[in-house]
C-alpha cells in the first residue's frame, strides 16, 4: 500500500497518543484539516472532483491499447506504451500517488478512495445517510477500476492504518461481491435519507446538484434521492456486465436492481461534477485542461493523437462523429484537414507530419469549454449498457429499440445531429450476432469518453475483433495487455502480501472476469 497511508495515520497515532483528551482544547482550531474536524459535507466535494478526473484524464494508455489514439509525429517511439513490456513503475499512479506537487498532483484511485473512506466512516458515526450511500457508490467504482486493472488487491485491510500497515490482498470476485451488496445498501440508504440529517448537501452534492435542464436550476432533495439511486442502479448493472463471461443470468441481484424501482441513467442524464470550474491555474475542466489548451490558452497536448484505426472506421461509414471527438489539424498538409497516426509505428522520415498537422484528441464534441461539467458516468454508456442487458434477456425491454436509442445518444451527446444514415447504414441492426453490434457501436461511441471501457470489453468480449497491434519494432510477440503489474513499493513495502499473489505476467494474468 502508499506510504502516504502509513504517514497520515502514523501521524494520527502519535498526535493521539501524546496527549491528554482535553489537555490542549483551548488551542484546537476546528479549521485544521485533520480527521476529526472533517465532516461528510466537506469531504464530498473533493471526493467526487478527484474521481471524475482521475476517469477523464488517466486513462490514455487504454486508448492507445484500443486503437482510439496514437502518437504524435513530434515525439519519438514511447515505451512501455508501445511495445506492451509493462513494468512496475508503468501507470504506479493508479495506486500510488505520482507527482505531487502542491499545484497540480496526480492522485491514486487508493488516496481518493482512502477520503472516500473517512466520509464514510464520518456519515455512518453521524446518521448522515445521503453522504454514506454516495461514499458506497463512489467506492465501487474506485475498486472496480483497481480490481479492472489488477486484480486482486488490498480491500478489507486497505485503509486500518497502523492496525494494518502491511494490508492483504481480497480476491477480486470477493471485492466485486462486496461492492454490488454496498450499492445495495446505497440505494436503500437514498431512499429513506431525510434531508434535514444530511446538512450542507445543496451545496457538497457537485454531481446532482442541479436539474439537467442546460438552465442551473437548483435541484430538490427528490431529485437528488432519484438521480443517485439511478446512478447506483447503472453502476450495479455495470459490476453485473463486467462478469457476463463466467456467470449465468444473475437474476436475484437483477430483480434488486427492478425492484428500487429507479431505473437506470437516461438520455439526457449523465453523472457530471461541477464545482465551478474556470479559467485559472489548475481550475478548467480537467478533460480540457489536460488535452486541449491551458489557462492562458497554450496547446497543452501535442502528443495524443487520433490513431487512423478508429479514424478511417469512422470516415469510411459516413460517420461524422469524428469531426466532435478529434479536431481539424492546426496546420493541414495537402487539405487533409483530419489527419493520424498508426500506433506504435516508426517513420523514419524526419519531414513526416507533426502535432500540428493532425488531429488532436479533445474535438469540439469533448472540450467544448474550459467551464463545461465533467463528465463520469455518461447516458451514453448507460445506455449502451441496458441494451446488451436486454439482448441477453436480464432486463425487460426490445434490445435493438434500446441500442438504436443508445447509437442517437452518442450522436446527441456530442452534438452531432441525428444518427439516423449510421443506422441505416453500418451500424444497422443486424440478422446474426447483435451482441457484436452492440459492443462494437458501444466502442465508437466511448471514443475519449470513457477509453478504459473498450478496453474491458475487449477482454471481456473480443470486440471489435480487429483491433491492431502496435506497430512498434520492439513488440517482438507481446500482444495487448491483460492487466498492469503491481507497483515497485507493493514489492519494497508489503513484500509478504503482494508476493503471495506469485509471478504476475501482464500477458497472461488476468483479471478473475477475463475468461
Amino acid at each position: 500500500m502508499k506510504k502516504i497511508i502509513y504517514a497520515f495515520f502514523t501521524v494520527l497515532l502519535i498526535v493521539s497518543a501524546g496527549c491528554k483528551k482535553d489537555f490542549f482544547d483551548i488551542n484546537k482550531n476546528p479549521n485544521n484539516p485533520i480527521e476529526e474536524n472533517m465532516t461528510p459535507q466537506l469531504i464530498l466535494p473533493s471526493v467526487l472532483a478527484a474521481s471524475a478526473e482521475k476517469m477523464a484524464t488517466s486513462y490514455d494508455y487504454t486508448a492507445h491499447w484500443m486503437g482510439y489514439w496514437a502518437r504524435s509525429g513530434t515525439y519519438g517511439p514511447s515505451n512501455p506504451l508501445e511495445n506492451y513490456d509493462l513494468t512496475t513503475s508503468y501507470e504506479r499512479d493508479e495506486w500510488v500517488n505520482g507527482n505531487t506537487s502542491v499545484a497540480n498532483p496526480t492522485v491514486s484511485w487508493y488516496n481518493i478512495l482512502m477520503d472516500n473512506n473517512t466520509m464514510e466512516k464520518k456519515a455512518q458515526e453521524t446518521g448522515q445517510t445521503f453522504y454514506l450511500g454516495i461514499a458506497k457508490v463512489i467506492k465501487s467504482i474506485g475498486f472496480m477500476y483497481l480490481v479492472d486493472q489488477y486484480n486482486n488487491v488490498p480491500y478489507s485491510d486497505a485503509f486500518k492504518g497502523t492496525e494494518s500497515i502491511n494490508p492483504k490482498y481480497d480476491k477480486g470476485q470477493d471485492i466485486y461481491n462486496d461492492l454490488i451488496a454496498g450499492l445495495n445498501e446505497a440505494k436503500a440508504l437514498f431512499a429513506a435519507a431525510d434531508e434535514a440529517a444530511n446538512p450542507g448537501l445543496a451545496e457538497a452534492d457537485i454531481v446532482f446538484g442541479y436539474v439537467n435542464d442546460g438552465k442551473k436550476t437548483p435541484s430538490s432533495f427528490a431529485y437528488k434521492k432519484l438521480m443517485w439511486r439511478k446512478l447506483a442502479n447503472t453502476q450495479h448493472l455495470k459490476l453485473l456486465l463486467r462478469q457476463s463471461e463466467i456467470s449465468g443470468n444473475p437474476t436475484a441481484e437483477i430483480a434488486k436492481i427492478v425492484a428500487d424501482g429507479s431505473g437506470f441513467l437516461m438520455a439526457g442524464e449523465s453523472a457530471n461534477v461541477d464545482p465551478g470550474y474556470s479559467v485559472n491555474a489548475n481550475q478548467q475542466n480537467p478533460f480540457y485542461d489536460t488535452y486541449k489548451r491551458d489557462y492562458t490558452g497554450a496547446v497543452i497536448d501535442n502528443f495524443n493523437r487520433a490513431n487512423n484505426y478508429i479514424l478511417n472506421k469512422f470516415r469510411g461509414n459516413d460517420d461524422i462523429r469524428y469531426q466532435y471527438i478529434f479536431s481539424k489539424a492546426q496546420t493541414p498538409i495537402g487539405g487533409n484537414e483530419y489527419f493520424g497516426f498508426d500506433f506504435g509505428k516508426v517513420d523514419p522520415n524526419p519531414d513526416q507530419p507533426k502535432a500540428a498537422n493532425s488531429s488532436d484528441v479533445a474535438g469540439p464534441g469533448l472540450a467544448t469549454s474550459p467551464t463545461r461539467a465533467q463528465w463520469f458516468f455518461t447516458s451514453v454508456e448507460s445506455m449502451f449498457l441496458q441494451a446488451e442487458a436486454i439482448q441477453r434477456g436480464w432486463i425487460a425491454g426490445t434490445a435493438q429499440t434500446a441500442y438504436e436509442n443508445a447509437v442517437q445518444e452518442s450522436f446527441s451527446w456530442l452534438g452531432a445531429g441525428s444518427a439516423s444514415s449510421v443506422l441505416s447504414g453500418y451500424a444497422a441492426w443486424p440478422a446474426t450476432n447483435p451482441l457484436a453490434t452492440i459492443i462494437t457501436q458501444k466502442y465508437m461511441a466511448l471514443c475519449g469518453i470513457n477509453n478504459f471501457e473498450a478496453w474491458v470489453d475487449y477482454r471481456r468480449l473480443g470486440y471489435p475483433n480487429d483491433v491492431p497491434l502496435s506497430l512498434s519494432p520492439s513488440r517482438g510477440t507481446r500482444g495487448i495487455p491483460v492487466r498492469l503489474l503491481y507497483p515497485q513499493e507493493e514489492y519494497s513495502y508489503n513484500a509478504a502480501n503482494v508476493g503471495a499473489e506469485g509471478t504476475i505476467n501482464a500477458q497472461t494474468s488476468k483479471v478473475f472476469w477475463d475468461k
